[in-house]
């Protein structure tokens, strides 16, 4: 089929990364985006617009909020299918947590409640609440958090929840992105010196794929490493789910054998039960991560077994001054408070498993290595964008001669990916900053609506560049992208705009009182504004440069060597 295994490897690099290059182009905007998604969250909720808080007092301040807790009426009602017969009015709280991290504002809880008549015995119920850790206080849970709630999961499941589809898509894109990068590596003979070549001034395939060269080789590491690392995180729990699915009974008994060795009870003793002072178990906590010199932050409190004698109270260190995803968890018996397990070290696969997922997930206390996190998410959406490009400027002159509209198809579905979901992320940030806070009666919740803006400014992107990319068929240059990028100059200013009018947190008064969360955002926004200008205006050039190009090509100018001036250049 092919002369050589370059060739071969050329082929499978550029169908392979064109067909899943729209899914990977999303992930990796919308996965550099989730590197600040509690930032976009303060961005979004203004009530959460304070300094981040350390985990709370439990005995003075969330166990008489745990106890006022109920399973959210959605979650019951999702729950009707999992019941034999009637549904039931009460549900047994099983157990309590408490999640924060350094860069947490407020403090997210939940419980979680038995089934009753459930087919599945360990079936549960939750009950979530948002809790301002300042002064105990519940804030509504009906807002959403668009980057951590919408932004963060969109990177990694496209939110398609159903059957999991949106995982195993991108689990998909993320093993032909390893094989895309292996065989570009293969294809291109002077890697290295691609490192160092851009030529803007040439025309656009030339210069669409020296970019590509170049964002694909400086960032080849990163970007092997988060595919990789990702299809690690959910082999085990969603590609290769042995444990709970074809091994489910051993697991079980693995659970069971694991509870005698660590002194953790595996069920409920059935006998009521007090619960000590978990105050004075986290002051144990942090002695004992002090004396390892570890810093002594709460990260995770989860109560197990609530009410019963078995009950038993983990504490998990915050771990932000690491890379690996290490809790160093102690556990407590709930009744006594005395010690009964520390988690022993790690052994060296599971710290191999513990460092990728903490290099994935990035919950260290390290701003500069952020930022590279989310240079290194960008550089894979310019790196994929310009292949998109080069595929497109490659092919439309042919295409155009045959009749055929291949090229413009894909140069429509690339505008909107590219452009397009851009386009949609800001106008969800508008639309959160023109809706009220409360809807009206009978409407959706104001997180629905903003989920529909983004979805509705994402399919018109769409339908726009399907309809302005027509000149792509006559081998001409499509207007589409021009378009998109003043629309996104124009909602990036508008948002910020919004926010300080909604909120009279303007750049003066946030860069002044150094909060950063709001600041930081606002000024990404308006970088992208500016970058977008410069494109548009850049693309306008070509286009109006387009017509001599095109002359230039033509076979009766071809100069006096009667080549093609591409071929002359070879």
């Amino acid at each position: 089929m092919f002369n050589n295994f370059r060739l071969s490897m050329a082929w499978l690099h550029t169908w392979f990364g064109l067909v899943m290059g729209f899914v990977l182009m999303v992930v990796f905007f919308f996965g550099a985006l989730s590197v600040f998604d509690r930032e976009i969250d303060r961005w979004a909720i203004p009530q959460t617009r304070f300094e981040p808080q350390p985990m709370p007092s439990f005995d003075r301040m969330l166990r008489p909020i745990f106890e006022s807790m109920q399973p959210d009426a959605a979650n019951v009602e999702q729950a009707r299918s999992r019941v034999n017969g009637p549904m039931a009015k009460e549900f047994p709280v099983k157990s309590w947590g408490a999640y924060t991290t350094h860069r947490d504002p407020v403090l997210g809880i939940f419980a979680g409640f038995e089934l009753p008549n459930a087919k599945d015995p360990e079936d549960t119920v939750w009950g979530l609440r948002t809790v301002d850790p300042r002064n105990g206080q519940t804030l509504p849970d009906d807002h959403l958090k668009i980057g951590s709630q919408f932004f963060y999961p969109l990177h990694y499941s496209l939110n398609l929840n159903w059957m999991n589809f949106g995982i195993w898509i991108v689990g998909f894109a993320a093993l032909i992105m390893l094989v895309a990068l292996v065989s570009g590596v293969v294809m291109h003979r002077k890697i290295f010196r691609e490192l160092f070549t851009f030529r803007p001034k040439k025309h656009t395939q030339r210069s669409a794929l020296d970019l590509h060269n170049l964002t694909g080789v400086v960032a080849l590491p990163f970007h092997f490493i988060f595919a990789f690392s990702g299809l690690v995180i959910f082999g085990a729990t969603y590609y290769f789910p042995v444990t709970h699915t074809q091994l489910h009974p051993l697991h079980e008994l693995h659970e069971k054998h694991e509870a005698e060795e660590t002194g953790l009870p595996h069920e409920r003793a059935g006998v009521a039960g007090p619960l000590a002072s978990v105050d004075a178990m986290v002051a144990e906590a942090q002695r004992r991560w002090a004396e390892a010199g570890k810093a002594g932050d709460v990260g995770f409190l989860n109560v197990q077994h609530v009410g019963d004698a078995n009950s038993y109270v983990s504490i998990y260190r915050a771990g932000t001054d690491r890379i690996a995803l290490v809790g160093d968890g102690i556990h407590f018996k709930g009744a006594t408070g005395e010690v009964l397990r520390v988690d022993p070290p790690l052994t060296a696969v599971a710290s191999v498993n513990t460092f990728l997922t903490g290099l994935h997930l990035q919950h260290f206390r390290h701003w500069l290595l952020r930022w590279l996190y989310v240079l290194g998410g960008l550089s894979g959406c310019v790196c994929i964008a310009t292949g998109f490009i080069f595929f497109v400027e490659k092919r439309k002159r042919q295409h155009a001669r045959q009749g055929a509209s291949g090229a413009r198809w894909v140069d429509g579905f690339a505008v909107a990916t590219v452009t397009g979901m851009v386009v949609a992320a800001l106008a969800m940030l508008i639309a959160n900053r023109l809706l009220p806070e409360q809807m009206p009666a009978g409407w959706a919740g104001k997180g629905d609506w903003e989920r529909y803006a983004f979805w509705g400014a994402w399919v018109l992107a769409f339908l726009h560049g399907l309809w302005r990319t027509a000149p792509v068929a006559q081998a001409r240059m499509a207007p589409a992208w021009r378009e998109q990028c003043w629309a996104i100059a124009v909602l990036a200013v508008a948002a910020v705009l919004l926010n300080w009018v909604t909120t009279g947190d303007h750049l003066l008064r946030t860069i002044g009182a150094g909060y950063w969360p709001v600041a930081g955002l606002d000024l990404a926004i308006l970088a992208s504004a500016a970058i977008a200008v410069l494109a548009a205006c850049r693309l306008k050039r070509r286009t109006d440069a387009a017509p001599l190009a095109d002359a230039a090509q033509d076979p009766g100018h071809q100069g006096a060597t009667g080549r093609h001036p591409e071929t002359a250049r070879a």
